[in-house]
């Protein structure tokens, strides 16, 4: 509880304790005679309490006046309460602002409660970072530090820049980014995220990227921007406090005026100005929006900050509330629900003993199992693609599944295993690349590559059926056979889609470049619903509109940069942040920060949450306060009656506003 809260419960309790204090002497009747005091008098007591507990409100309301927007609840609260006091109920006055000051003094702490969810997730940037210099270490801004620098992260601190490990093993704590309490063992040559502690060790880390584009910062960025992406529902809420005050301020006008003017003039019944201008202070005071206007942003808040707390970063409530709906969940095969680490399985060379012709002459053509690899290898020589890596990794024998002697031709040791840097490198589209290597044209991709650029090529060749990624290569535009890629399926994949399905998602489906046979098999291991193979980056937008124009409310789940487009084209573009690339991540609505698929049911249970209690609030608040409105202006609804309808009902909706800060796993 801050200070300016504990003012205010220190104002409550003091006001509340002369309140009843006031009714056991003034009240009740059993210390002083009734009629005792002056009504004046009693008016002048009461302003003690009164003015206690109400100055801020009238405050604020005078100011409202000043600048010409004074038709909001301060207002209503300080004409309720000064009517109240002119008709000489002073105690319900002195009671409508007291009970108004407890529900605000409850919103205070639910929307405290849910930022410090929020407040421990923008501490997870390090400001200062330790530069390592010669010899030296030098206390630095991180904003000041370069990529390619070396910095030192001492036990306990936290990495300030996203980078290397180039010097030293530890153990990260990274629960401020994915929500994961689990330890990580690091060493040299891993990556480390900014934002995580280092336990034990001290490590050297190698920046990779700058202050302002690390992890931490980009967190930092899309909790701030969270806010200004506001839902449909809090719109509303907003047009329609907007309109709503001055509609019940003009009703309560109208109930103080009309009827006894009519009673008066019409009925010869007397004119009962004070009977009515009572009910139109009683409609005011329960008419006050209060419930409404502070619930549904802060119910929206809690559930950002409460998904934030488990590592899911939603960018706006209106994000979470088209997450609600969703009802199809397409996903991005390679590093999505597959672990990324691709490795060579199979290596098929078809061009042994082939014969074409160069300058006139027969020239006979022999391309290894070896050799086939060097080419692919060497044409991915400036990749960053998983395949491609694997391709190298294989070439130079770092994973050990290629290079042995039933693979190659002769003594391994003999082989060079360095690749040969390419000449007229061009990548096309959706279908592979394309280079000069040693004087030869060598084409490496999928099937439509060598159909477009091969001129033996045929479909047959490939009868047997290979489970994997098939890379073909061609050379000197002749087939020269493929290579089997395999990726291995994460093990959280299966249970990600069991629970899609549990939480009310209809469909699942996986929409990939690779072949049917492996998008195929990953569909039936893991219990996808939908497959669409063989896709390039604008098939896959296609696909999602289809499922769009069809009736469905689709989330799609990715992390390459072919993945931006149709992450931005999905009703809700959901990205893995920690493996996803910078295109994916800024052209999504949702970001899983720990690449874990199990988080994207996470997020449609914490937005079908969110949105239930949006709407228990609303349908709470305006049914209750309709009712009372009514009772109120017939006359059967007393002041105290009012409190209720709208203080009481402000504290009911913002304590069932803070469940959504509640977020199990």
């Amino acid at each position: 509880m801050n200070k300016k809260q504990k003012t205010n419960l220190i104002r409550i309790i003091v006001t509340a304790v002369l309140l009843i204090g006031l009714y056991i002497v003034i009240e009740s009747g059993k210390v002083l005679p009734e009629d005792y005091l002056n009504p004046w008098v009693v008016r002048l007591i009461y302003l003690v309490p009164y003015a206690l507990i109400a100055y801020d409100i009238l405050k604020k309301s005078v100011k409202g006046i000043a600048k010409g927007q004074f038709l909001d609840e301060n207002f209503l609260m300080g004409v309720a309460s000064l009517g109240a006091f002119i008709l000489g109920e002073c105690l319900e006055g002195v009671a409508v602002v007291l009970f108004y000051q407890v529900g605000e003094l409850f919103e205070s702490y639910a929307i405290g409660k849910s930022r410090k969810n929020i407040s421990e997730l923008m501490d997870i940037t390090e400001d200062v970072a330790y530069l390592v210099d010669g010899d030296d270490v030098l206390e630095v801004d991180s904003d000041d530090v370069e990529v390619g620098s070396i910095i030192e992260v001492k036990p306990g601190d936290k990495i300030p820049i996203d980078g290397e490990i180039v010097e030293g093993s530890s153990v990260l704590d990274s629960a401020a980014l994915t929500g994961e309490s689990k330890p990580v063992d690091v060493t040299v040559g891993d990556s480390v995220l900014s934002g995580t502690i280092n336990m034990t060790s001290v490590i050297r880390v190698k920046t990779t990227a700058e202050f302002g584009d690390s992890t931490a910062s980009k967190i930092m960025e899309l909790v701030e921007s969270a806010s200004s992406n506001k839902s449909h529902s809090e719109n509303f809420i907003s047009k329609f406090a907007r309109y709503y005050t001055p509609i019940v301020c003009a009703l309560a006008l109208v109930l103080a005026i009309i009827p006894p003017l009519i009673s008066g003039l019409i009925l010869g019944e007397g004119y009962t100005f004070p009977t009515w201008i009572y009910r139109a202070l009683t409609f005011l005071v329960i008419s006050c929006p209060c419930a409404l206007v502070i619930s549904i942003p802060l119910s929206f808040f809690a559930g950002i900050g409460g998904a934030s707390s488990k590592g899911v970063m939603i960018k706006g409530s209106n994000y979470l509330e088209e997450l609600s709906k969703v009802d199809t969940v397409f996903f991005d095969k390679t590093g999505t629900l597959t672990k990324g680490n691709f490795s060579v399985t199979k290596v098929i060379s078809l061009l042994k003993e082939d014969e074409i012709i160069t300058s006139g002459e027969i020239e006979s053509v022999s391309i290894s199992d070896y050799e086939l690899v060097k080419y692919a290898a060497s044409a991915e020589y400036y990749t960053n693609h998983p395949i491609g890596l694997s391709l190298i990794s294989a070439y130079k024998g770092e994973d050990g599944s290629f290079i042995d002697s039933k693979n190659t031709m002769g003594n391994t040791n003999e082989l060079s295993r360095e690749l040969v840097k390419p000449d007229n490198v061009l990548q096309v589209g959706g279908q592979g690349i394309m280079a000069l290597i040693q004087g030869k044209e060598v084409a490496v991709g999928n099937m439509l590559l060598m159909k477009n650029k091969c001129d033996n090529f045929d479909e047959n060749i490939m009868k047997a059926k290979e489970i994997g990624t098939i890379v073909y290569v061609s050379v000197d535009r002749r087939f020269a056979g493929y290579i089997v890629i395999s990726d291995e399926i994460k093990e959280e994949s299966r249970e990600a889609i069991a629970a899609l399905y549990q939480c009310g998602v209809k469909d699942t489906g996986i929409l990939t470049g690779d072949n049917d046979d492996v998008a195929n098999d990953i569909a039936k291991k893991i219990g996808l619903s939908k497959v669409r193979a063989r896709l390039l980056p604008q098939d896959k937008v296609k696909a999602v509109e289809d499922e769009i124009n069809g009736g469905a409310k689709v989330a799609f789940v990715g992390d390459g940069i072919n993945d931006a487009p149709v992450i931005m084209r999905a009703d809700v573009g959901i990205a893995m942040g920690a493996l996803g690339s910078d295109a994916a991540i800024e052209a999504s609505d949702v970001v899983l920060m720990d690449d874990n698929p199990t988080k994207v049911s996470l997020a449609i249970r914490i937005a079908k949450k969110c949105m239930k209690v949006v709407y228990e609030n609303i349908y709470f608040s305006i049914g209750i306060k309709v009712l009372v409105m009514i009772l109120g202006a017939i006359g059967i609804a007393s002041m105290w009656m009012a409190i209720f309808a709208d203080v009481g009902v402000m504290i009911i909706a913002v304590l069932n506003a803070i469940r959504c800060l509640r977020v199990k796993r």
